[in-house]
């Protein structure tokens, strides 16, 4: 176990741990939304700012990715944090105006609002949906395109995400909504990637499963006979 400092309280974090976790493990809030346990760290949002400190030296990381290091003084909420924070979310806020995580993470900070004009988008570009899809799925039909201001998610050339087997991982991860998702008369659709998927009926109770495209990727993927899916989980039981 490692003995580090944040906060002025003196904690231990397992080995290959970074700031993030050793934090919220000991109750410790810092704010983030390209963060999640199912995939691997990516620093995107900058929102997890924090001040380190080695001997007299002193600079700001991404708690996301730095790791927990013997000896390692930690301050989450320091002036100089907090202003990178506040810089973050202000133009986070102008950039998503509506999203309510945002919203929320901004006026926490004391922004209520900005004079900042920035292409209008929920798409805070935290790349938790292109991770999850690469990651996790395996399928990696989505990915960040253009530079700049133009930066976003999109499938590739920016037309039909062939890739996409329809699971709505990318749904559920986005933190602010931005992925639109519907389900209407045994057809799913995922309107930002341009597809709909036919899907798969219980044979016993008649409710639909999940697309079938998603459930041949899995069967393949898993080395799953096809027709375990052709009952659902409560049927299954």
């Amino acid at each position: 176990m490692l003995n580090i400092t944040i906060n002025d309280r003196k904690l231990q974090a397992p080995e290959g741990w970074t700031i993030l976790q050793a934090a919220r493990e000991h109750g410790i809030s810092i704010p983030a939304l390209c963060d999640s346990e199912g995939v691997e760290p990516y620093g995107a949002c900058r929102l997890c700012m924090v001040e380190i400190k080695h001997g007299n030296r002193s600079r700001l990381v991404a708690s996301c990715l730095y790791p927990a290091e013997e000896g390692l003084v930690v301050e989450t909420d320091s002036e100089r944090a907090l202003a990178a924070r506040k810089v973050t979310a202000e133009l986070m806020l102008a950039r998503s105006p509506h999203a309510k995580k945002v919203q929320d993470i901004a006026a926490a900070l004391g922004i209520k609002h900005t004079d900042l004009v920035i292409k209008g988008t929920d798409c805070i570009l935290c790349a938790l949906c292109v991770r999850t899809c690469r990651e996790v799925v395996g399928a990696s039909a989505i990915s960040l395109s253009n530079r700049g201001v133009e930066r976003e998610v999109a499938p590739p050339l920016g037309e039909t995400a062939h890739d996409c087997i329809g699971c709505g991982s990318c749904v559920y991860v986005c933190p602010t909504n931005f992925i639109k998702m519907d389900d209407v008369d045994g057809v799913r659709k995922i309107h930002n990637w341009k597809v709909e998927f036919k899907m798969k009926k219980c044979k016993v109770c008649g409710n639909y499963i999940a697309p079938e495209k998603q459930l041949e990727h899995f069967s393949k993927k898993l080395g799953i006979p096809l027709d375990f899916f052709d009952t659902c989980t409560t049927c299954r039981k």
